[in-house]
C-alpha cells in the first residue's frame, strides 16, 4: 500500500476537494494507495510515496518529494487516473 499526501498551500478548499476526487479514482480503480490531507507544512513530516497537488505547486515540489502529481482540474478524473497509473508504473520500474 502506497501513502499519498494530498495538499495545497493552505490545506483548505482546493486540496480537500482534490482528496475527495483522488479517493474516488483510487477506490474506483482499486489502486493500492492510502491518502492523507494536508498543506505544504505537512511535507516536512511526510514519509510517504506520493504527493498529489494542483498544477501550480507541481514545479515547486519536483525533487523535494519522491514523486509528485500535478492536477490541472479537480474534476478531470481521467487525467487523475492516468497520472496515478504513471506513478504506479514508475514505482514498479524502481523496484527492478
Amino acid at each position: 500500500m502506497y501513502k499519498a499526501l494530498v495538499c495545497c498551500r493552505a490545506g483548505m478548499g482546493s486540496s480537500m476537494l482534490l482528496k475527495i476526487k483522488a479517493d474516488q479514482v483510487i477506490r474506483d480503480n482499486g489502486f493500492p494507495i492510502f491518502t492523507e490531507h494536508g498543506n505544504l507544512d505537512n511535507l516536512t513530516s511526510f514519509n510517504g510515496d506520493l504527493v498529489i497537488t494542483m498544477d501550480d505547486l507541481y514545479p515547486e515540489l519536483l525533487g523535494k518529494v519522491p514523486y509528485v502529481i500535478g492536477i490541472h482540474s479537480v474534476l478531470d478524473k481521467a487525467d487523475m487516473k492516468q497520472k496515478i497509473e504513471q506513478f504506479l508504473k514508475w514505482e514498479q520500474e524502481q523496484k527492478h
